[in-house]
């Protein structure tokens, strides 16, 4: 059975849908999803049920872990903060690059 991801980012437009491609079954290990503590329209908020689902959250800044914290029923450890400021557009090449060098180490951490 593989681990569930849940990446969050503000709008779910430019970063966590980004991560969520990327990382899309990485692997064999891993299901992805994404969601925005604020999204655009027509773009997925996050919810209790995303929450649930998730075996393990990435989000991109502080703020957005703690949002789903005051928000939402979530252990602390569930969550895990990349610090990507929001300057970026979807599959930004430096956007990958980020995301490729700090993700594979939380994600490989986590099946051990």
């Amino acid at each position: 059975m593989k681990s569930k991801v849940l990446f969050v980012c503000t709008a779910n437009l430019q970063r966590s849908p980004t991560a969520e491609e990327l990382f899309k079954d990485w692997q064999g290990e891993w299901e992805t999803r994404s969601a925005g503590t604020d999204p655009v329209c027509g773009r997925t908020p996050i919810t209790q049920e995303l929450v649930n689902w998730a075996d393990l959250i990435i989000c991109m800044e502080p703020e957005h872990a703690e949002f789903i914290k005051s928000h939402f029923n979530c252990p602390a450890g569930k969550l895990q903060v990349l610090n990507v400021e929001d300057r970026y557009y979807r599959n930004d090449p430096e956007l990958i690059a980020e995301l490729q060098r700090r993700v594979p180490q939380i994600l490989a951490s986590c099946l051990e």
